[in-house]
């Protein structure tokens, strides 16, 4: 099909209402995303990001004072609400006249079209999946798009009438209206998805939206932003020495490492060995961060502690918030051990931000993590969070800009409450060590069948049940566990990932043989979502 010219942009991040400001917020032109709890709002901030452009995903009901602050554009999410319902959630109409371009995006053309006098109904028919979509006329918005696209819907209600000053930009295979805008007032609206892949050409459109109608130039990069989070971090902390849970993952190594840069050895890296760790844990993140990166860390071993407040606890939710507090409270009496700490450091990312902190309706709390919803309320140190604003990827390329090994930065997501999440019901040390010789084994096989890399996370679970087995012609009673692994980009969402059979068969007979306790083993073939990676 013929093309329709050229142009392009794009960016993402969410912030939460605690602690220190997220370093790295770049001073430059942003984009704002407003967020009606579409599953798709976190896929907008990276389709913009990738094209160098900053962004924040803010609630939809910020205020438009709020909004205007280094803004150069504004994004509607989509969402699962009706226009219609009693509670249907709103943006502030001021940003309407803010001066700077508004994009609406399925449920967000839609209160867009409401707020300013247009009609929305519900459709008789629904668009749901892939479907057809043709701009009408000539428009900056389609500049590279075909006279006919695959576009992927989501809606019942429909615009049926724009408001007026608006005009129709394009429609759906089936006539109805799929565009509009105005560029007196730099006004737009897309009842599809242009963040999702299965949308033809959506990320160009994003790039015609941010740097052909909003004017703004590709200006955010991981050069940009190490530069700015150092400057930050310095500002925020002063003279003051700063103490950081140092797991050894790569978010926590990158942020140790950036932080390091920032303020040298008031910096004070803490390893806690809380028990529920992976096996080998403390020698290969000591011997890796410390020797390779010049990190003077101070352990401490807190196993006994951290397992007597486990025991007997069965709720996920519970283990997450108990863990999170004696982390808090360990990192506390270490600071007043060192004297002159003020600060506590973590490497949150957006991705724990967004699962735990809720808007209305939509984005609802999955989780809490230990280090965003597990921390305990009342805390004697200030948070500061300089990765918080990031994606894993982003943080990878991060840690690549600062020169960190590659053997760190590749190395696949942990969660902060560690073997805890992964055996379902009660942990006690005897199920934890169980847990770490399976999981020891099932990384093993994975790296010696050349796929570590290939894989965004793999791990194995004990699971709360027991079953029946032979072994050398006499009945066992033992434990399951089940292996996971995905493909994902950002941990938002993520794809069970197709194990070759001889690597499950491998890995499946010498957990078996060599973990007693254990006599089946299994492989999660669910995606997220409806499931989430962790188990819990």
């Amino acid at each position: 099909m013929a093309e329709r010219g050229g142009s392009g942009a794009a960016g993402a991040a969410a912030t939460a209402d605690r602690g220190a400001e997220g370093m790295g917020s770049v001073k430059r032109t942003r984009v704002v995303i407003l967020d009606f709890g579409s599953q798709y709002t976190h896929l907008i901030a990276r389709r913009i990001r990738e094209c160098g452009v900053y962004s924040e995903v803010l609630r939809f009901d910020a205020a438009s004072a709020e909004i205007a602050e280094s803004t150069g554009a504004i994004v509607l999410s989509g969402g699962p609400s009706s226009i219609y319902d009693e509670d249907a959630p709103k943006p502030d109409p001021a940003i309407y006249d803010l001066g700077v371009p508004v994009l609406g995006i399925c449920y967000g053309m839609q209160a867009m079209s409401e707020a300013l006098g247009g009609k929305v109904a519900r459709g008789t028919t629904r668009e749901y999946g892939p479907m057809g979509f043709s701009p009408e006329g000539e428009h900056r918005l389609f500049d590279g798009l075909a006279e006919s696209n695959q576009v992927w819907m989501s809606h019942g209600d429909e615009v049926v009438a724009p408001p007026d000053g608006f005009e129709v930009l394009g429609r759906s295979a089936d006539g109805k209206i799929a565009s509009i805008g105005s560029d007196e007032r730099k006004l737009y609206g897309l009842q599809f998805h242009p963040e999702v892949v299965h949308t033809e050409r959506g990320k160009r459109l994003l790039e015609n939206y941010v740097h052909g109608i909003a004017g703004i130039p590709s200006n955010w990069s991981p050069e940009s932003f190490v530069e700015e989070a150092i400057e930050a971090i310095r500002a925020e902390v002063g003279d003051s020495t700063v103490v950081c849970a140092l797991s050894g993952g790569v978010d926590s190594s990158v942020m140790s490492v950036l932080i390091h840069r920032a303020i040298g050895d008031r910096l004070v890296p803490i390893f806690v060995d809380n028990g529920v760790l992976r096996k080998n844990e403390e020698h290969d993140v000591i011997g890796r961060l410390a020797g390779g990166l010049g990190l003077k860390v101070d352990k401490v071993d807190a196993r006994e502690r951290f397992l007597t407040k486990l025991a007997g606890v069965e709720d996920p939710e519970r283990k997450r918030k108990i863990i999170g507090t004696e982390f808090i409270r360990v990192f506390e009496e270490e600071a007043n051990r060192i004297g002159g700490v003020e600060y506590l450091a973590q490497g949150t990312l957006y991705p724990d931000v967004i699962e735990s902190v809720s808007v209305k309706g939509p984005s609802a709390t999955i989780k809490s993590h230990h280090n965003v919803g597990g921390l305990p309320e009342r805390m004697h140190l200030k948070l500061i969070e300089p990765l918080k604003t990031l994606f894993k990827d982003e943080v990878r390329k991060v840690g690549a800009e600062l020169g960190i090994d590659p053997d760190i930065l590749g190395r696949h997501p942990f969660p902060g409450p560690g073997l805890a999440v992964r055996i379902l019901g009660e942990v006690t040390a005897e199920r934890v060590a169980l847990l770490q010789e399976a999981d020891a084994i099932a990384i093993e096989e994975i790296r010696n069948a050349g796929l570590y890399d290939d894989i965004w996370q793999a791990f194995v679970v004990l699971l709360p049940v027991k079953t029946v087995g032979v072994m050398g012609d006499e009945r066992t009673y033992e434990h399951v566990v089940a292996v996971r692994a995905v493909h994902s980009l950002d941990g938002m969402t993520a794809h069970w990932f197709p194990m070759p059979h001889e690597v499950l068969e491998r890995m499946s007979a010498r957990i078996i043989n060599e973990v007693r306790g254990v006599n089946r083993v299994c492989y999660d073939i669910s995606s997220k979502p409806p499931s989430t990676i962790e188990w819990e």
